[in-house]
């Protein structure tokens, strides 16, 4: 994970997004990922930066951040664990997953492994459902998740 955009290091590669696009609040979705991957988290100057560089104002850049889930606002572990627990994931096994989690690496929604490695967010879709219990690690997806088989997932990520 990189510092927050600053003068000395600004966030790069917003003025190829644009390019992409014809007005700048249609490059606010790429925009928002391009810093998330940069920096990890989408901070108030990652915020601010894709706000000064889109031309839009920050208000807008920060409702439509907090709106969608896959912009986390805080810093987080390395990598950043959501787990669906809408209906379809739950009756599928989503409960037990979320229990091995806790069991295995302390993780509970909302917080980080003691080792900083993950943080864990619950979800209400990622739009698998008819692959249940489901999750995504960073922008990775794994389907048909058991108790055992989240171990056998998590451990490919250092």
């Amino acid at each position: 994970m990189s510092p927050a955009p600053s003068a000395e290091k600004p966030l790069a590669g917003l003025e190829e997004i644009k390019k992409n696009y014809p007005a700048s609040s249609a490059a606010l979705m790429p925009a928002l990922y391009e810093a998330r991957r940069q920096f990890g988290w989408l901070s108030p100057e990652a915020l601010s930066a894709v706000a000064d560089a889109l031309n839009l104002p920050k208000a807008a850049v920060r409702s439509t951040a907090s709106f969608y889930g896959m912009f986390n606002q805080g810093k987080t572990g390395r990598h950043l664990v959501r787990i669906c627990t809408n209906v379809a994931c739950m009756v599928l096994g989503a409960g037990s997953v979320l229990e091995k989690l806790e069991a295995r690496y302390g993780l509970t929604p909302g917080g980080t492994s003691r080792d900083g490695r993950f943080s864990l967010a619950v979800t209400e879709c990622i739009g698998a459902c008819d692959k249940g219990p489901a999750m995504l690690v960073d922008d990775d997806m794994h389907t048909d998740l058991t108790g055992e088989r989240i171990t056998e997932v998590l451990e490919r990520y250092e």
